[in-house]
């Protein structure tokens, strides 16, 4: 690949384009086709557009230019379909600087100036995208010519607010495997042995009346009868109880996850939870301790007494010890994104840039998030000691630390489809609310619920791999993807609040799963210098030693870096000027043949090792002195 095509792209289906002097995406165009080399269906082409299965042109707009904060104005056409809205400059020269942005992307849309408005493009439409950048695009003023494109956006954008369904169960491509099938909770519980003597399965939540926000399939100590189990969700915050999440194959101390207990200022007990608690440390037999990592700051903690919750106090809950991890709440994430979404887009003032970083708090948070899952992994893994994991719900900061402590411990979720499976079990079934964080289809860009959480969990993920670059099978392209569409709503995977809402509203028999498209073409996502798990019998010191199966990472602002390649890809200086993607590519092809030569030569080796077993030993003449 040659210079003019260093601006490699960032992710699977959002491409950058490769003219520098863009900030667009050149979105499911290049993926589609790729999928059609797949042997799935090919996008349907209508003039200049290529449209998804289920997509449809809705309202055109000619004579628009946009305003591209980097390259200046381009003259063209915009569409806009219930999927996408599309940016094709009128100039054939020019080709490269077409937009296709995702309309699930968009948070806001405002006009820009009025009828009487004067001066060069001062008339028209600018959209906030949920993706650190915004686009801005002049009309004509004569004649009203936004009002039909903006009334289309403003409709299609934000479909739930105007009583329309979303894209996604519109959308309709088939793949050779139904992603839906990736997570089986029963078979995700059997493969870290459960059902034993000291966890079961329960389907005590099967319709849901237990816990609305929890899967309907836990699992709970053997010793905890239903009725227990009953007690236990009256004292929790929205009936979240202490359920398993993973347990260490040897030492069998578990992580479990659930929501604050329901003290208050007058400092309530409940027997019944103190006894539960209790049973969760018995199923641990090499430790008499339990740790209940508390994710929010103490103050916060404190203060949430006043609301009627609060946190464990160590005198009803013996041999537990209370620890607060200092991890802020959703509100303070939301605005320290919003610092960083400043200094990245559209400009950056190198003489502020390091000042901005640190004055966004982003890093900080990271580490905090990064440090806490570190006590959680050396409490589990060195001390053999059970740990119990909530904040105020049970659905942010909790899934935050118990994903991210289970991606350290276990190799199994640092695989493709592990990851997968660790996204739907631990923020999927668990109930974070994925809706009212990201705003599907929602005009209410204001709203107080919106905060960047997974988000935040990903970019954790990123350091992991920055710190064990050969420790998992996929690269940081998976992880983009996967951003992408978190907001794209094309495929149904992070649509609506809970499982319970996902079985109500038919999301599996419906739409489509990301786990569909992502695993119909993994070649994109595989990581080169994956060595997979190891017993660690290769020397630590050797520059060839695998990485160790527990992976604990330093949680220091000295090691932990900005996520350029996510933050910054919509400005062409800030992009990586190397095609990292497909020399990863063609690395990972590289790897398979000399496995497969390698696999071939033991297997003739192998094969003359038996024939000359086969063979009788000849016998030597005898030796005359």
């Amino acid at each position: 690949m040659d210079k003019h095509n260093s601006s490699e792209l960032l992710s699977s289906d959002f491409s950058l384009s490769k003219n520098a002097s863009s900030d667009s995406l050149d979105s499911d165009s290049k993926s589609s086709s790729l999928n059609s080399k797949h042997g799935q269906d090919s996008p349907h082409v209508l003039g200049d557009i290529q449209l998804l299965d289920g997509e449809k042109v809705t309202s055109v707009a000619r004579d628009v230019t946009y305003l591209c904060p980097y390259s200046g104005p381009t003259r063209g056409v915009l569409k806009v379909t219930n999927y996408q809205l599309h940016f094709r400059p009128t100039d054939p020269s020019a080709t490269l600087g077409t937009l296709s942005v995702p309309l699930g992307v968009v948070s806001r849309i405002e006009k820009v100036g009025g009828a009487s408005s004067k001066g060069e493009n001062s008339y028209g439409i600018e959209i906030f995208c949920k993706d650190m950048r915004n686009l801005r695009f002049a009309h004509r003023q004569e004649n009203h010519s936004r009002r039909g494109i903006f009334e289309k956006l403003q409709q299609l954008a934000f479909p739930l607010s105007h009583r329309l369904p979303m894209f996604a169960f519109s959308y309709s491509e088939s793949f050779p495997e139904d992603g839906w099938h990736v997570y089986e909770p029963i078979a995700e519980l059997r493969r870290m042995g459960v059902s034993n003597d000291m966890w079961r399965i329960t389907r005590i939540n099967d319709k849901y009346e237990v816990c609305d926000s929890y899967p309907s399939i836990w699992a709970v100590p053997s010793a905890a009868d239903d009725d227990l189990l009953r007690s236990v969700a009256t004292f929790r915050s929205r009936g979240r109880i202490p359920v398993l999440s993973w347990i260490h194959p040897n030492s069998q101390a578990t992580i479990t996850r659930c929501s604050q207990p329901l003290v208050g200022v007058s400092g309530k007990r409940s027997r019944e939870d103190e006894r539960y608690i209790q049973l969760i440390m018995d199923a641990n037999a090499q430790a008499h301790k339990l740790f209940i990592m508390d994710a929010r700051p103490t103050a916060n903690a404190v203060a949430n007494k006043a609301k009627g919750g609060g946190y464990e106090s160590e005198d009803a809950y013996q041999n537990a010890d209370l620890v607060f991890l200092d991890i802020h709440n959703i509100h303070v994430m939301r605005e320290s994104l919003r610092k960083l979404k400043e200094l990245c887009f559209p400009q950056i003032d190198q003489s502020k840039w390091f000042s901005g970083i640190e004055a966004s708090c982003w890093l900080k948070h990271i580490k905090c998030i990064l440090a806490g899952a570190v006590r959680i992994v050396d409490k589990v893994e060195n001390h053999k000691t059970s740990v119990l994991v909530h904040c105020s719900d049970g659905w942010d900061r909790t899934a935050q630390l118990t994903a991210l402590s289970m991606l350290m411990l276990d190799p199994y979720y640092r695989t493709l489809r592990g990851f997968q499976v660790l996204i739907e079990k631990e923020w999927l079934s668990f109930g974070h609310k994925f809706q009212l964080r990201i705003g599907h289809g929602d005009e209410r860009h204001s709203d107080a619920d919106r905060s960047p959480v997974f988000v935040q969990w990903v970019d954790c993920v990123w350091q992991l791999q920055q710190q064990f670059p050969t420790a998992f099978e996929f690269t940081e392209r998976l992880l983009i993807t996967i951003v992408d569409h978190l907001y794209s709503c094309r495929f149904g995977t992070f649509l609506f609040n809970t499982e319970r809402e996902r079985v109500k509203e038919e999301v599996k028999t419906k739409t489509v799963s990301l786990w569909s498209y992502i695993n119909s073409r993994q070649d994109l996502y595989l990581n080169a210098l994956y060595w997979g798990s190891s017993s660690g019998a290769t020397s630590p010191s050797s520059p060839y030693s695998r990485p160790p199966v527990v992976l604990v990472p330093v949680a220091s602002l000295r090691v932990i870096k900005l996520w350029k390649a996510l933050y910054c890809r919509w400005n062409p200086i800030m992009r990586q000027q190397d095609p990292i993607y497909q020399r990863s590519r063609e690395l990972v092809a590289l790897r398979a043949q000399l496995e497969a030569a390698v696999a071939a030569a033991a297997g003739d080796h192998a094969a003359k090792q038996h024939r000359r077993g086969l063979t009788p030993p000849r016998v030597a003449s005898p030796h005359h002195v």
